[in-house]
């Protein structure tokens, strides 16, 4: 899983090479702001992603 964050927004590239765009639109600042920390920490984002945010992403891109 690879990332790249950006002010109020995450950009998260999977295994499968699909990429998600997540902001403060959809799914919100606090899950940006939580899927920011757990990026950083270097744990937890992909447990975060599949148990809260699941398909509340603002953007699909590949």
């Amino acid at each position: 899983m690879a990332f790249r964050l950006e002010e109020g927004s995450i950009l998260v590239e999977f295994a499968d090479q699909s990429r998600y765009l997540y902001n403060t639109i959809k799914p919100g600042p606090a899950a940006v702001a939580e899927l920011q920390k757990l990026a950083r920490a270097g744990q937890g984002l992909n447990s975060y992603i599949n148990r809260i945010i699941r398909k509340n992403y603002f953007e699909k891109l590949s």
